[in-house]
């Protein structure tokens, strides 16, 4: 399957009053090679392996294969993670027919806050939100695989 998303920085907290659920995020890289990567996800109490291919028209698009498994073996997967692990609030808030992901960071990756919409088709235009800011769309720095190595933290300009 693949996945059509654009993510944007977050200009403020208003969203959490727009949001209609949120989730404690916590993930790991068991490969995070460029053109394809191996994630372990915990959400709550669910947990998910997920393999994402290259990115295509300039990181609007790429191959992903995501499949629930068993919390404990999460847990197991994650201590054969590379180094970092990205932790971070996952809260959904709903924008005409597409719902944004609105991610606040922790740890090493705070304060950055970023919003990714998932779309239909690479022509989907969303209904964009008051507290969207500038496109972060293709962006490497962005992506999660490459906040664990480089946090947020650590960036001289941003």
């Amino acid at each position: 399957m693949f996945e059509i998303e654009r993510k944007f920085l977050v200009l403020d907290d208003s969203y959490k009053a727009l949001s209609c659920g949120h989730s404690h995020i916590r993930q790991g890289y068991i490969c995070s090679e460029r053109g394809r990567t191996v994630r372990i996800r915990i959400r709550d109490n669910q947990a998910f392996i997920t393999i994402k291919g290259p990115s295509i028209d300039g990181g609007l698009s790429r191959y992903e294969f995501e499949q629930e498994i068993p919390l404990a073996d999460a847990e197991q997967l994650m201590t054969l993670c590379e180094p970092g692990i990205i932790d971070k609030t996952r809260w959904l808030v709903k924008s005409g027919e597409h719902t944004f992901e609105v991610d606040e960071f922790h740890g090493d990756n705070a304060p950055l806050v970023m919003a990714e919409v998932e779309l239909k088709s690479t022509a989907d235009e969303p209904k964009i939100p008051h507290f969207i800011g500038k496109e972060v769309t293709g962006d490497r720095r962005y992506y999660n695989s490459q906040l664990r190595q480089h946090p947020y933290s650590s960036w001289e300009s941003r």
